[in-house]
């Protein structure tokens, strides 16, 4: 039997230069033999050095021969960790073993032009698969779940990831200084098995003790340990102390957090210290985003992050919109002003506070306003969020020529399910967001009670390895129940049209017209948009989209004109997220549709 305790996956390239003999280096080919087994045969080639050297660094005859033995050295190393435990590789160079004594001297002597034939070929010989899996060591009663077992062929990876994995299991139960050796492992050939073994030293089992942080500047540190789901007496974790470390990392204040657990238990309990770093107190941002039919957005803000050293927020924002775009009749802003207070009578709870003035000018009506708002959002699973709270507005809005003015009483409640990997950049998960805004209208004695209610999921699939190729799917569907058309406010109506409905066409335009072609807006509204986002270089990449809406004046979506639009995006990648550039067209133009429309921004669409 042959015994090893090496890492089965050091697949490491290893060259050997060798003494240079020979006058002239030596020109080859390489050639692999089919061995069966197409998984093998990549790993093989992927692997080589002869394969990957042949035309940078060409070798000297006695080079050539050393690189060919240190590729039979990794190419059996590359069989073990595939199961292949008796398999042997044999390389000849011209038809000579490289144990030939001749073959020095037939390099030696090749031609100038020539190149010299060399031949890969393994013999994998049978597949083995575990036999005994055994793991001393063990403290009383826990159960290992190493992730293999009696019967499985023999790979190396899982074999490997048992150790770490039993490490986990073990530092989750309370086993904070466990320790699991590497696997030995004794490879019978004659049943073609492979039995392996594990050692624990499991440590005692402990609890976390007192609760420390290092690096902080502002930030009240009884507040952190209020905010952190761990506690002082509670079993010691690794997954607990990760949970904290991404727990602190949330509330925006830290661009760093690392748990630090004492080398030894104190009276049973393992004292844990969280270094972190903070963030610059205050912050200036800069935003900016174009389209044919909305213009040029362009905002700043100023951020406090940690205004009453309980990672509170302070931001205040001014931008200027609709500049010089074809839905749009003159320039306007919107200055707002947001605080939140993390952990607001419940740990998770957080408390946003909202203050609002705004000017719009659109071809649908001109707007101009002030909006009050104070909400609440919690989680309530680890996807799953629920925010709620009240919103006062009072605006004055023209449409048609004629000027009104809203006071309007507010009280959204919405529900979100996020498992997108990516806010700017999402590859894989969805993201569902469910809402109801009971809307009661303060001044006006024809004015009736309305509710506004919305539906919006976006699932993206990754086709391609690391994201290269992502199929993107959004959609939303609305309606306004209580009330007729023109009874609710016209900035309150459904509208689409434009970026992140139906590109192509000018906003807010897809849906009832007035006689002048204006956007009257509706009660009900769906749309749908597809997306193919591929990477054509890590940085370069391109989405062809196709996008489809439309918008009624009753209640009941899915009816209406039918429009659909179709373009192509432009992406440049950046460490912060995508720079994004969409052409799109219409497949049926609408009065105040231009032939197509260009959008630029930050971010994918959705």
């Amino acid at each position: 039997m042959r015994r090893w305790t090496r890492p089965l996956l050091c697949l490491c390239l290893t060259f050997s230069t060798g003494a240079a003999q020979g006058a002239d280096p030596v020109r080859y080919h390489v050639n692999f033999a089919p061995s069966g087994d197409g998984t093998l045969d990549k790993l093989l080639e992927e692997t080589s050095s002869l394969a990957s050297l042949r035309s940078k660094l060409p070798p000297a005859p006695f080079a050539l021969i050393g690189r060919s033995r240190s590729d039979e050295d990794q190419f059996v190393t590359v069989l073990h960790s595939q199961g292949y435990d008796s398999g042997t590789v044999s390389i000849t160079i011209d038809g000579l073993s490289l144990d030939d004594p001749s073959l020095l001297g037939h390099l030696t002597r090749l031609p100038r032009a020539s190149e010299a034939d060399v031949e890969v070929k393994a013999d994998k010989g049978p597949l083995f698969t575990l036999g005994q899996v055994n793991i001393s060591g063990l403290p009383p009663g826990f159960t290992p779940q190493p992730g293999i077992k009696s019967g499985d062929t023999a790979t190396a990876a899982p074999i490997l990831a048992a150790a770490a994995k039993l490490t986990s299991q073990l530092r989750n139960a309370g086993y904070a200084f466990a320790k699991v050796s590497p696997p030995y492992a004794v490879a019978d050939t004659i049943r073609h098995r492979l039995n392996v073994t594990f050692s624990v030293t499991p440590g005692p089992r402990v609890d976390i003790g007192p609760i420390g942080f290092a690096g902080l500047k502002r930030t009240d540190p009884d507040f952190l340990r209020r905010h952190i789901a761990l506690r002082q007496g509670q079993l010691y974790s690794d997954t607990a102390l990760s949970d904290a470390r991404d727990s602190l990392l949330g509330l925006g204040v830290f661009s760093s957090v690392s748990p630090v657990p004492a080398d030894q238990a104190t009276n049973g309990q393992v004292p844990v210290t969280f270094h972190v770093v903070e963030q610059k107190r205050h912050a200036v941002s800069l935003s900016g985003a174009y389209a044919t039919d909305t213009g040029f957005t362009i905002g700043t803000s100023w951020e406090d992050r940690n205004l009453f050293r309980h990672a509170e927020t302070l931001t205040i924002s001014m931008a200027a919109n609709g500049l010089g775009g074809t839905g749009t009749t003159a320039p306007g802003y919107d200055l707002k002003g947001v605080f939140a207070k993390p952990d607001y009578y419940a740990p998770g709870q957080t408390l946003s506070l909202s203050a609002e003035a705004l000017k719009e000018s659109l071809n649908a009506y001109d707007r101009k306003g002030f909006i009050l708002g104070a909400s609440l959002s919690r989680p309530v699973t680890s996807h799953t969020t629920i925010t709620y709270g009240p919103s006062f507005t009072s605006e004055k809005v023209d449409q048609e020529g004629v000027s009104r003015t809203y006071v309007l009483l507010q009280f959204p409640v919405s529900f979100s399910w996020n498992t997108a990997n990516s806010l700017l950049e999402p590859t894989r998960g969805q993201n569902i967001a469910l809402g109801i805004t009971p809307t009661y209208p303060a001044v006006g004695k024809h004015s009736r009670p309305f509710v506004i209610m919305q539906g919006s999921g976006s699932t993206y699939l990754s086709v391609e390895p690391g994201g290269y190729g992502v199929v993107a799917v959004h959609g939303v569907v609305a309606s306004i129940q209580g009330t007729s058309q023109f009874n609710v406010p016209p900035d309150q109506r459904l509208y689409a049209g434009g970026s992140g409905t139906v590109r192509g066409y000018a906003y807010q335009t897809v849906g009832p017209l007035f006689a002048d072609d204006n956007p009257e807006g509706g009660l009900a509204m769906d749309a749908i948009n597809f997306e193919f986002r591929q990477h054509v270089t890590k940085s370069i990449g391109v989405v062809p989209f196709i996008d489809a809406g439309q918008v009624s004046a009753g209640s009941a979506p899915f009816h209406g004109k039918l429009r659909v639009g179709a373009g192509l995006g432009l992406r440049y990648y950046t460490s912060i997220g995508p720079i994004r550039a969409d052409i799109a067209f219409p497949l049926k133009r609408t009065p105040g549709s231009d032939s197509f429309a260009l959008y630029l921004g930050l971010g994918e669409a959705f």
